[in-house]
C-alpha cells in the first residue's frame, strides 16, 4: 500500500465519521450518507495505483491489490479475510507464429508503447496469449474461417473448403471466443488464430488510440478459450472447490481445455496473413474493414507457423471476502462482487467497477462505525482469477455450496464500468427494485434520473433506427415503466451464483458513451486511456457505487425482500412466445428450403465460376409439445399476481413470526428454477430459465433447454425439456401459493 493511499484513508473515514454522528434512522437517511461518503476523487486514486503494473493471475500486483483492497476493508470496520484458493492457469512460456508460405514473415510479439499511456512501457507484461488453449508447434495452410461459428462452417462446406489439418483464421466477434478454436478443432484444424477486425472495434468505428479511443493496428485481444459453456471455474475440479487436498483431473482429462494451439492477433498482422489468401472469395457479410479482397485460402498458396509453450502450473487466486454481519438475520446474506484480476493493467476491465464497490464498502463502514447494522448480513468480495475463466468466484461458490443454498439471498455483480447509460441484467423478480433505484440516481451529465437517461436513449435510437430494442422494451419507456432488464448468460462472476446455484442475481453497470472496446483486454486498457476515454474523473464510477449501494440497502434493510413476481412471470411468457415463433419460423424456412432445392432454384443462382452449392437437407422441425409448458406458464402468471397483490396489500402489517414464516419461504425460491440433471450434455448449469448459450458464450439463452433443443434440431431434447422446465415452473408457483396463504394467514 502506497503512503499516501493511507493518508487519504485516515483523512476520508474521520470526515465520514464525523459527518454522521448517530445512527441514521430512516432508509433515506441511510441512502443520502451513502452519497455523500462516495468519493470520485478516491476511485481515480485507487485506480490510478491498482493499474499501475500488470495484474494478471500469480502477479506479485495483483497479489498486492488484494492485499491493498483486504486494508480497506478491515480500516472501513469489515470482518475481511483473504480466502485463496489455487488453480490451474496456464500462463506463455513461448509462443511463435510465422508467414511461411509465400513469403516468409515474423508476427506477433508484445503490442509496442504508446505515447502519452505512461504503462504501456512497463515492465512484467505476459506477450499476448489466450488461456486454455493447448500447446503445439504446427505448420499448415490457412482457412479463413470469418467469426468462425456453425453457421459459418455451413457457409464454407457449401463453397467446398475444409479446414481439416490447416489453420482456421477467426475473427473476434458475433460469439465467445473460445468457440471459434473448439469449433475449428471439432473440424479437423491443427490450429487457430483469433484476430481483431477493425470493423468491429478498430478505424472503422472511430479514431484509432491515442487519438481516439477505438483499437489501435497493433493491439491484441487475450481472453481465456476453455470451453466456458461447459462449465466455468478449475478445469481439473469441477463442481468443487480448488483447495489443497482436492482431488484433481489429468490435464489431458479436463473436458474445457482445448487440444490444439492457439493465439490472438492483432489487425496489422492478420492483415499479411488475409493479404495473401487464394481461394474463393468471401461472401459479402465475411467481408472486414481492412482494404484488401477477403478470400477463404484452403489453396495451400498461404501457411503459417504457430507454436504455443505454456507454463501449466496451479497459481493461487486470492479472494477478499468481507462481512458486515446482520443484526436481525445473520443467516440471510446479500452478496455484492467484482474481480481485481485483469489479462494486463485492467483499468476499465475490471478495476473501474472494482473502485466504485470499494467506495461503496467505506460509505457502508461508515454507517457501520456510527452504530448502524444491516438487518441481513452484506458479504462483499473481491473476486481473483475471473479473466481466465470465473476461476476465483467459481471456486469460492463450490466450496461454500451448502452455505451459500441455506443463506444467500441475492449476489449482485459489476465488472467493468464507463460513461454512459445504466444497464441491467438479472433474476426478473428483482427488475422492479433496480428500476427504483434507477429513479432515484442522477445521472452526472444531465442531472435527469438514470432510468430516465436510459429510456430517453432507447426511444432517441429506435426512432434514428439504431440498435435493435425489443418492442417491449420501447413500449415500458414511452410508458415511463420500469426497464425490462435482460437476461444473464455468462463472462462474469454471477454465472455460478444463478446458474449453478439458483441464486438470485444481477449485473449493473453503465456505458454505451466509453471506447473501452478498443483496447479490451490489451495493455492499452490503461489509466490513461480510461481517465481520457472511458470515464473522465470517474464521474460514472461514484454514479455505480450509488446504485449498487442503494440496491444492497434497500434489500440488506428491507423487512421482506423487494421482489415482485408478476415481472418475472411476464418475463418467462415473453420467453415462451419467442420458443413458440422460433418452432414457427423453422418450419416456414424447413419449407421453403425444400422448395427451393426442388425448383433448382440454389443451382441457378449461383455462379457457375464462383459455385455455391445448396444448402445441406435438414430433418423437418415437428411441433414441439409445448402445452405442458403452456400451463405452467399461466399457473406462474396467476400465482404471482396473486402473490403481488396480497403483499400490497397486507405485506407492511404482517407479525413478526408470519414474517420470518414469509422470508423463509421466498429466500430459496430462485433455486426451484434448477434441474440437477443439468442442460443437455453440460450438467453443471442447471438453471431451466437462464444459461449462456453453447454457441454464445457470453450471450443469454432463456428457457435454453427446450429453445436450444429446437436451433440444433434435437427435437427429442425439446420435448424432454419442455416437461422438465414446466415441472420447476409448477414447483416455483406452489411455493408463491404458498407464500400467499401466509400472508394471509
Amino acid at each position: 500500500m502506497k503512503p499516501h493511499f493511507a493518508l487519504a484513508l485516515v483523512s476520508s473515514v474521520a470526515l465520514a465519521t464525523a459527518a454522521i454522528a448517530a445512527p441514521p434512522a430512516t432508509q433515506a437517511a441511510r441512502e443520502a450518507a451513502l452519497d455523500a461518503s462516495v468519493s470520485a476523487a478516491d476511485q481515480q486514486a485507487w485506480l490510478k495505483s491498482m493499474s499501475s503494473a500488470p495484474n494478471h493471475v500469480g502477479s506479485p500486483h495483483n497479489k498486492a491489490n488484494a492485499e491493498f483492497i483486504l486494508a480497506q476493508f478491515k480500516a472501513w470496520g469489515w470482518d475481511a479475510a483473504i480466502e485463496q484458493f489455487d488453480v490451474l492457469y496456464p500462463t506463455p512460456i513461448a509462443t511463435a507464429v510465422e508467414l511461411v508460405t509465400p513469403r516468409r514473415a515474423t508476427l506477433g510479439g508484445q503490442e509496442p508503447p504508446i505515447e502519452g499511456d505512461a504503462t504501456s512501457s512497463a515492465a512484467g507484461m505476459l506477450p499476448p496469449y489466450v488461456a486454455f488453449q493447448g500447446d503445439g508447434d504446427v505448420t499448415a495452410d490457412v482457412v479463413y474461417v470469418n467469426y468462425g461459428l456453425p453457421a459459418d462452417y455451413l457457409a464454407l462446406a457449401r463453397r467446398g473448403v475444409d479446414v481439416k489439418g490447416k489453420i482456421a483464421l477467426a475473427r473476434y466477434g458475433g460469439g465467445w471466443r473460445g468457440l471459434k478454436p473448439k469449433l475449428a478443432q471439432e473440424h479437423g484444424a491443427v490450429g487457430c488464430i483469433i484476430y481483431s477486425d477493425p470493423a468491429d472495434d478498430g478505424y472503422k468505428q472511430g479514431d484509432t488510440y491515442p487519438r481516439g479511443g477505438a483499437r489501435p493496428a497493433n493491439a491484441v485481444q487475450r481472453g481465456s478459450v476453455a470451453d466456458m459453456p461447459t462449465y466455468p471455474g478449475d478445469p481439473l475440479t469441477p463442481g468443487y472447490g480448488a483447495v489443497p487436498g482436492a482431488k484433481r483431473l489429468a490435464r489431458a482429462d479436463a473436458p474445457t481445455i482445448l487440444k490444439i494451439p492457439v493465439l490472438p492477433m492483432s489487425y496489422a498482422d492478420a492483415t499479411q496473413i488475409l493479404s495473401s489468401l487464394g481461394g474463393p472469395k468471401a461472401p459479402a457479410t465475411w467481408i472486414g474493414a481492412l482494404p484488401l479482397t477477403y478470400h477463404l485460402g484452403g489453396d495451400g498458396k498461404t501457411s503459417v507457423r504457430l507454436m504455443v509453450k505454456s507454463d501449466w502450473s496451479l497459481k493461487p487466486a486470492y479472494n477478499v471476502i468481507a462481512r458486515l454481519k446482520g443484526a436481525k438475520y445473520p443467516d440471510q446474506w446479500v452478496v455484492r462482487g467484482n474481480h481485481h484480476d485483469a489479462w494486463v493493467f485492467g483499468a476499465m476491465d475490471p478495476l473501474s467497477g472494482n473502485v466504485a464497490m470499494l467506495s461503496e464498502a467505506k460509505a457502508l463502514g461508515a454507517l457501520a462505525k456510527t452504530g448502524w447494522r444491516p438487518a441481513r448480513t452484506i458479504v462483499y468480495a473481491s473476486w481473483d482469477a475471473e479473466e481466465p475463466m470465473l476461476l476465483g468466484s467459481t471456486e469460492w461458490v463450490e466450496h461454500h455450496t451448502a452455505e451459500l443454498r441455506a443463506k444467500a439471498v441475492i449476489y449482485i455483480n459489476t465488472d467493468g464500468n464507463g460513461r454512459g447509460f445504466l444497464s441491467a441484467e438479472g433474476s426478473h423478480s428483482w427488475q422492479h427494485l433496480v428500476s427504483e433505484v434507477g429513479r432515484d440516481v442522477r445521472d452526472p451529465q444531465t442531472g435527469v434520473p438514470v432510468l430516465k437517461r436510459l429510456q430517453s436513449g432507447l426511444l432517441a435510437e429506435a426512432y434514428d433506427g439504431i440498435g435493435r430494442t425489443e418492442p417491449a422494451q420501447l413500449a415500458a419507456a414511452e410508458k415511463g415503466g420500469d426497464l425490462l432488464m435482460g437476461p444473464l448468460g455468462s463472462g462474469s462472476d454471477y454465472s455460478p451464483f444463478l446458474q449453478h446455484l439458483g441464486i438470485a442475481s444481477l449485473n449493473i453497470a453503465y456505458g454505451g458513451e466509453d471506447e473501452s472496446g478498443g483496447v479490451y483486454h490489451s495493455i492499452y486498457d490503461s489509466y490513461d486511456h480510461f481517465t481520457k476515454f472511458d470515464d473522465p474523473r470517474l464521474a460514472y464510477g461514484a454514479a455505480l457505487s450509488k446504485t449498487v449501494g442503494r440496491l444492497v440497502l434497500r434489500i440488506a434493510d428491507a423487512d421482506t425482500p423487494p421482489v415482485r413476481f408478476g415481472d418475472f412471470a411476464d418475463t418467462v411468457a415473453r420467453y415462451l412466445s419467442e420458443v413458440r415463433q422460433l418452432g414457427d419460423d423453422r418450419r416456414a424456412k424447413d419449407a421453403k428450403r425444400r422448395t427451393l432445392a426442388d425448383d433448382g432454384a440454389f443451382k441457378l443462382a449461383t455462379d457457375p465460376l464462383a459455385p455455391v452449392a445448396p444448402p445441406a437437407e435438414e430433418p423437418a422441425t415437428p411441433y414441439v409439445e409445448l402445452a405442458v409448458l403452456e400451463n405452467a406458464v399461466a399457473r406462474l402468471g396467476a400465482s404471482a399476481k396473486a402473490y403481488d397483490a396480497a403483499y400490497a396489500a397486507h405485506g407492511r402489517t404482517l407479525a413478526p413470526a408470519t414474517r420470518v414464516q414469509l422470508n423463509t419461504a421466498l429466500r430459496d425460491i430462485d433455486q426451484l428454477l434448477l434441474d440437477n440433471r443439468g442442460l443437455p450434455g453440460r450438467p453443471w448449469y442447471k438453471n431451466l430459465v437462464y444459461a449462456p448459450g453453447r454457441f454464445t458464450g457470453y450471450g443469454a439463452k432463456t428457457l435454453p433447454g427446450v429453445r436450444e433443443a429446437i436451433e440444433e434440431r434435437r427435437f427429442a431434447d425439446a420435448d424432454l425439456y419442455a416437461e422438465r422446465t414446466a415441472k420447476a415452473l409448477d414447483a416455483y408457483a406452489a411455493r408463491l401459493d404458498a407464500a400467499t396463504a401466509i400472508i394471509g394467514r
